[in-house]
C-alpha cells in the first residue's frame, strides 16, 4: 500500500467514524464498504490516485469533509475523482427519481477513472441491498441499471462484473430485466384522453410534502440531565427530541437510552438518509420510514421537526393515498374500455359479480348517474380483467400475473382500509411502501 492510499484509508475511516457511520442493513463500520470498493479497484489496477478516490469517493457526501480538504490533504487529481463519484443533486431538486437523474447525468461526464471507481462502489452496494433489503432493491436495481448505461468507459472486467451481479440479483428477486415500461401512462396523459399527465405528476409526487405532516421537535442543551429531558417528553408524550451544542442543534436522543447522565452522553448524530427537507416528496418519506421508525426535518440547515411512521394516518396522508388509488380505479377503467371494446370484458368476469355490477348500474341510473356497466364493477374485478391481457400487463409495468394479482390485492386492501377510517400504519404499511416505491418508478420517466 502506497503512502497516498494509505493516508486515504485512514482519512476516510476516521472522517465516517467520526460520525458513527454505518452500513444501513448490517451495522458495519462504513470503512468496510470502502475498503471493498477501494479493493475491487485495485483489483484491476495499480493506479494509487484512483484507489485513493475509492476510499474517499463518499467522504464528502456524508460527511462535514470538504473538496477543498481533500485537495489540500490529497492533492488536486484525487479531489477531482472524489468530486466526479459525488453526487450533485440537492434534496430541494425533486424526488428521488428526479435526483437520481441528475446524479445520473453527472456521472455520464466524468472521466474513465472515476466510471472504474463508480463501477466498484455499484458491485458492493448492489450485494449489500439485495441481501438485506429486496424491496429497495427493486428501486436500486432499476437505478443500477440506467447508471450501467452511462459507465461503459470504466474497466471492461468491472463492468462485466458490475453487470453479472445486476443480472444476478435481479434473478433472485425474480425479477426480469425489462427495458423501462410505460409504467401507468395516466401520469403522462399519453393514450388516455383525460389525463393531464403533468399536473397529476405534480399532484402525487411533488404537491404533499414532508413539511405538510412533519410535528415541531423539541430541544435541550446538552447540559440538560437525562432525568428532566426525560421527564419533559413524556409531559409531551413525545420519544425523540433533538440536542443543542453551543446553541446548535447537533444531534438527538430517544427517550428509551435516557439514564442518569446528561443528554450529551447520550446524543445520536443524524444520519444522511434520515434528514429530509420540507418539500420532500411524501414517496421520499414513505420510502425513508420503511427503513426507520421516524425521520428528521431541516429548516435552513437545522433539524426542526419530526415525522413518524404513525404520521401516515393523518388526513392529509390518507387523502394523498385515497386520491392515487382513485386514479388507479379511473385509469383501469380506460384501459379496459381501450382493450376490450364492446364489452367483450364480461367474457372474464363470472356472473355473480356481472349480476352486482348491472344492480349497482341501475340504483346509480335510477339517482339519474350516468355511468357504464364496467364503471360498476368492483376494483378487483377491474384489475382481473387486465392481468390477463398481456399489452396491459406491459402498458401497467407489471412483469408477471403473480405480481400484478398481488398489487390489484393490496391496492384494494388499502382503499377499503382508507374508506373505513381503519388503521393504515399497523396492516397496510407494505402495501403503502410499494404504491410509493411505484411512484418512484413512474416519476423517472
Amino acid at each position: 500500500m502506497s503512502d497516498l492510499v494509505k493516508r486515504a484509508s485512514e482519512y476516510a475511516t476516521s472522517a465516517h467514524q467520526r460520525i458513527n457511520h454505518r452500513r444501513k442493513y448490517n451495522k458495519q463500520p462504513y470503512h468496510v464498504h470502502l475498503e471493498a470498493v477501494a479493493g475491487l479497484v485495485a483489483s484491476v489496477c495499480d493506479d494509487q490516485e484512483m484507489i485513493a478516490a475509492a476510499w474517499l469517493h463518499d467522504t464528502v457526501e456524508d460527511t462535514p469533509a470538504t473538496l477543498d480538504d481533500i485537495e489540500e490533504e490529497f492533492g488536486k487529481p484525487v479531489a477531482d475523482l472524489v468530486e466526479e463519484l459525488t453526487d450533485v443533486s440537492k434534496p430541494g431538486d425533486g424526488n428521488r427519481a428526479v435526483r437520481k437523474e441528475i446524479d445520473r447525468k453527472h456521472t455520464a461526464q466524468a472521466s474513465d477513472r472515476a466510471k472504474t471507481v463508480k463501477l466498484a462502489d455499484l458491485i458492493d452496494n448492489c450485494k449489500d441491498i439485495t441481501r438485506h433489503d429486496p424491496r429497495f432493491a427493486r428501486i436500486y436495481l432499476r437505478e443500477m441499471g440506467q447508471l450501467l448505461h452511462v459507465l461503459q468507459d470504466g474497466d471492461n472486467r468491472l463492468l462485466e462484473k458490475a453487470r453479472k451481479v445486476h443480472r444476478t440479483s435481479l434473478e433472485k428477486l425474480g425479477l426480469e430485466p425489462l427495458p423501462e415500461p410505460e409504467l401507468l401512462l395516466w401520469l403522462e396523459g399519453e393514450s388516455l384522453p383525460g389525463f393531464a399527465g403533468p399536473h397529476f405528476r405534480r399532484m402525487f409526487t411533488e404537491l404533499f410534502t414532508a413539511g405538510d405532516i412533519a410535528e415541531s421537535l423539541l430541544s435541550f442543551d446538552a447540559s440538560q440531565s437525562c432525568n428532566d429531558a426525560a421527564r419533559i417528553l413524556d409531559m409531551h408524550k413525545q420519544d425523540v427530541a433533538s440536542v443543542r451544542i453551543n446553541g446548535t442543534v447537533q444531534g438527538y436522543i430517544r427517550r428509551t437510552d435516557l439514564t442518569e447522565t446528561e443528554c450529551t452522553d447520550q446524543i445520536r448524530h443524524f444520519t444522511v438518509d434520515q434528514v429530509v427537507s420540507g418539500n420532500t416528496a411524501l414517496p421520499d418519506v414513505v420510502h425513508i420510514l420503511t427503513r426507520h421508525d421516524f425521520c428528521f426535518v431541516s429548516l435552513l440547515g437545522e433539524v426542526t421537526g419530526l415525522i413518524r411512521r404513525d404520521d401516515i394516518n393523518k388526513p392529509m396522508v390518507r387523502m394523498w393515498l385515497f386520491g392515487m388509488i382513485t386514479m388507479i380505479e379511473m385509469m383501469l377503467v380506460q384501459l379496459i374500455q381501450q382493450y376490450f371494446p364492446n364489452d367483450s370484458w364480461q367474457q372474464q368476469v363470472s356472473e355473480g359479480r356481472l349480476a352486482r355490477a348491472r344492480e349497482f348500474q341501475a340504483e346509480r341510473q335510477r339517482r339519474n348517474q350516468h355511468c357504464t356497466l364496467v364503471e360498476c364493477l368492483q376494483f378487483s374485478d377491474k384489475g382481473r380483467i387486465l392481468v390477463g391481457h398481456a399489452q396491459a400487463m406491459a402498458r401497467l409495468g407489471f412483469d408477471s400475473v403473480r405480481s400484478a394479482k398481488r398489487a390489484v390485492k393490496e391496492l384494494e386492501s388499502l382503499r377499503n382500509n382508507l374508506s373505513h377510517a381503519q388503521d393504515i400504519v399497523t396492516h397496510d404499511w407494505a402495501q403503502i411502501a410499494r404504491l410509493s416505491l411505484r411512484l418512484e418508478e413512474i416519476a423517472r420517466g
